[in-house]
């Protein structure tokens, strides 16, 4: 018997991250650990301010991120070196661990991600 098809929706995740008021990321996991998250992060939205409190307060973000940009500009800055990316609608992207980033003009900025199982390696 061939496997069935797995859905998942952002509007009923297994996990909120809220980071009210400027944001908020919904996760959902698949059974194989795969996650998908769906992140809006609203004008004038830090990853200093508005995320980093809630992960403990880390030196720079620990995660690394494969995603895609639905909206709006996101400026991500590797920590160590400084250097900036600025992604925009359109942008599938990998952003390696070490990074913060922040919400550049007055759109709101929406992304999709993607994480393969944790045990993955």
């Amino acid at each position: 018997m061939k496997p069935a098809i797995e859905t998942r929706r952002f509007e009923a995740p297994d996990q909120l991250l809220d980071m009210k008021p400027r944001g908020r990321i919904a996760i959902v996991k698949m059974a194989d650990g795969t996650a998908g998250m769906h992140a809006i992060f609203e004008p004038g939205w830090r990853w200093e301010i508005d995320e980093k409190p809630l992960l403990g307060s880390p030196s720079s973000c620990p995660m690394r991120h494969t995603g895609y940009c639905l909206r709006g500009k996101l400026v991500v800055r590797m920590v160590e070196t400084g250097v900036e990316t600025r992604l925009g609608a359109g942008d599938f992207f990998e952003i390696p661990a070490g990074h913060d980033a922040y919400v550049d003009g007055p759109e709101r900025v929406e992304l999709v991600l993607f994480a393969p199982p944790e045990h993955a390696h």
